[in-house]
This record gives C-alpha cells, sequence and structure tokens, in this order.
C-alpha cells in the first residue's frame, strides 16, 4: 500500500486505495488526482520529495472526495495547480455540494466524513497541453481521463472491478445512458497501457468493458422484475436490498437511493417505466411492451 508503480519513464502511479497517478517531464510532476485525505497526500508528497520532483498540478478525474481529498494539502503545502472540468471543478472547490446531492437537501453529519466531504482546494478549469483528455461521463457529471505522450492512459472510476461489481450491485452512479454511451467510447479507445482507480486493467479494456456493462444491464433487469405491481421508490430500494441479502446502512441509503432514481430516470426514458404520485408517494410503475 502507497507503493509507487513506475510503468514508464514518465509514468507511475501510487497504489493506494484509489489509485494516484504520477506523470513526469523532467523535474516536473502531475499528480492525477490526489487521494481522500492529507495522509495519503502527505505520502505522496513524501515520495515526490525524495525523488527531487516539482510538483505543477493536479489533474482531476472527477470530483468524488476519494479523488480529491488530499487536493488542498497539496496546494497548501506546494502551491501547486488544481485543475478540474465543469461540474467537478464546481465541487471541487466546495465539495459541501457532493454529500447534498447524494443526500438531496442539507447533509446530516452521517454524510459529512473524508469519504463524501474533502476539504475545499482553488481548482481552476480544465486545460492541458501535450496531454489528451478523455471525455467520461456517467459515473460522474463531468469526469475525464488523460492519455499521456507515451500512450498511458488514466481512467478514473470509468470502470470498476468484477469484484467491486459483485460486492456493491448498485455502485453509486450519475447517468446511466452517460455512462453506458463511455462504455462504448472506451472500447475504441487506443492505449499502450491503462491505469484505472479501483480495477485492473493488465490485458486492455474490452473484458472489463463487457462486465461492467452487463452489471448495468442486470441492475436494469432487476429493478425491472420488482416492478410488477404499482410501488414506491423507498420500497423498492428496500425490495433491492432483500434481493441482494443486504443490510442497508445510512450511509448506504443515501448512495443508493441517488443511483436508484438516476436507473428510474434512465428507465422512463427508455419507455419502460413511469414515476407518478400515489397516495402522495412517489411511485413506479412498469409500462407494458
Amino acid at each position: 500500500m502507497y507503493e509507487l508503480i513506475t510503468l514508464t519513464d514518465s509514468c507511475h502511479y501510487f497504489s493506494m486505495p484509489s489509485k494516484i497517478g504520477l506523470y513526469t517531464v523532467g523535474k516536473d510532476a502531475y499528480l492525477i488526482d490526489s487521494g481522500n485525505n492529507k495522509d495519503a497526500a502527505k505520502k505522496i508528497l513524501k515520495t515526490l520529495d525524495a525523488m527531487g520532483l516539482d510538483l505543477k498540478a493536479v489533474l482531476v478525474t472527477h470530483s468524488h472526495a476519494d479523488h480529491i481529498g488530499g487536493c488542498a494539502f497539496l496546494q497548501e503545502r506546494t502551491g501547486c495547480r488544481v485543475l478540474a472540468r465543469g461540474i467537478e471543478r464546481a465541487f471541487t472547490q466546495f465539495p459541501i455540494l457532493e454529500p447534498t446531492y447524494v443526500y438531496g437537501g442539507f447533509p446530516p453529519e452521517a454524510l459529512r466524513h473524508k469519504f463524501m466531504l474533502a476539504t475545499p482546494s482553488d481548482a481552476e478549469e480544465l486545460s492541458l497541453d501535450g496531454i489528451e483528455i478523455i471525455d467520461l461521463p456517467g459515473h460522474s457529471f463531468d469526469m475525464v481521463g488523460y492519455k499521456m505522450p507515451d500512450g498511458t492512459v488514466y481512467l478514473g472510476d470509468a470502470l470498476s472491478s468484477p469484484e467491486t461489481l459483485e460486492k456493491y450491485s448498485l455502485g453509486f452512479m450519475w447517468d446511466i445512458k452517460a455512462q453506458l454511451e463511455t462504455l462504448d467510447r472506451l472500447e475504441t479507445l487506443k492505449g499502450e497501457r491503462f491505469v484505472l482507480s479501483h480495477a485492473e486493467a493488465p490485458d486492455g479494456l474490452t473484458e472489463l468493458i463487457e462486465v461492467n456493462r452487463q452489471a448495468i444491464l442486470k441492475n436494469c433487469d432487476m429493478i425491472l422484475s420488482l416492478c410488477t405491481e404499482l410501488v414506491s421508490v423507498e420500497e423498492l430500494l428496500a425490495e433491492i436490498f432483500d434481493a441482494l441479502s443486504l443490510t442497508m446502512t445510512f450511509e448506504q441509503n443515501a448512495l443508493c437511493m441517488a443511483t436508484l432514481r438516476s436507473y428510474l430516470t434512465y428507465l422512463e426514458n427508455e419507455g419502460l417505466i413511469t414515476l407518478v404520485i400515489d397516495d402522495n408517494r412517489l411511485k413506479v410503475k412498469k409500462e407494458t411492451v
């Protein structure tokens, strides 16, 4: 853990709970994400100092706390820039937005911890020369990946491992349609090697892409199978947890409810369900095809 893995002369990554990329140009260093808190950032900075590297910028893939949690510490210690795209920039500047949109209101203390609420940093709009920016929306609003000149591609949370998909069947996702389109886009992505935050892809992306696609389609089928009668969204979430033999926690309720609502939006847009208000409750009605 926290070991620096060298891929090429200029591309590396820190083996951490959420992998952190490192790209070097001479003595200049660029991180891809920053870990989930200042403790991770301290370990990274210690390694960079030992290598005689000068941190110039953190390139944010997306603004979830486990990817931007170290930005503020690194910026304070080194004066480095933090670069993020669009809405991800806003969330990096104002991290309270993450637990707020997951919860759907002012977030309770149970959702304001280091895994969901990062320290704010002074993020700038993403603009780079010599590094290709890859659009990867779906898991988050404006998530991006980075393709380096030597063909190394850092892909953030664009793909999950089979183990993660098995354990967290309803893993957090913002836009189901956008994620499916991202999977299609990844099938044509060329690269020499791929670094994913929470998965391994030593033999390329093809198999992992299909595993992720099938996981989404399986979730859609499960949701539809539980909507044989008019059912409230709250009850539907409980039935999903029962079907998966899971015990819900407060945090899982917030994260999985947000994800379920995203699935329901996708399924309604596909003409497979209708969201209705019945008996003062938001309910799901399955459409007959």
